[in-house]
């Protein structure tokens, strides 16, 4: 079983800064991506914006509870993204899970053996130790979804040309 500090860095590793299990991670993904790329719908294809927005949701909902809040996110909420109309709102996104991210990892590498094994919220959630990791494994998922959606729209605009 892995230690705090470990499992923090695996949560780093697929958000900010790690290229061990996929060769990115969101941070690398999502950095050169114009605000119009990340809003471009393919198909019935969630956008990379409402991909991103997602994984945030989630992170976001969960650092409250870590910092003392309550749990109040919702599935039925999770893409319920407020609209992205330009260059500002994108950053504005982008910086919301970049610091989001930094928290988490902060609070979880900072955790306890025992805050690790120790339920999250109630019993039927399972443990810390497994919300995060299910985070992780969550992010990955999503991760393989917006790298080949980046792939089509750049392929999308290669035919356009």
């Amino acid at each position: 079983m892995e230690n705090p500090g470990q499992l923090a860095n695996r949560f780093k590793e697929v958000l900010l800064n790690g290229k061990w299990i996929a060769s990115t991670n969101f941070k690398d993904q999502l950095t050169n991506v114009s605000w119009e790329q990340a809003t471009t719908k393919i198909g019935s294809l969630n956008t990379i914006a409402a991909l991103a927005f997602h994984i945030n949701y989630y992170i976001s909902g969960i650092l409250d509870v870590f910092e003392g809040g309550e749990l109040v996110i919702r599935d039925k909420y999770s893409f319920d993204m407020p609209e992205i109309k330009s260059k500002e709102d994108w950053d504005h996104l982008l910086k919301d899970i970049w610091t989001n991210a930094e928290h988490f990892a902060n609070h979880v590498e900072n955790m306890t053996e025992e805050k690790l094994e120790d339920f999250f919220v109630k019993e039927e959630y399972g443990t810390y130790r497994r919300s995060i990791e299910g985070v992780i494994e969550h992010s990955y998922y999503h991760l393989g979804q917006i790298s080949l959606i980046k792939k089509m729209i750049r392929e999308k605009v290669l035919e356009e040309k």
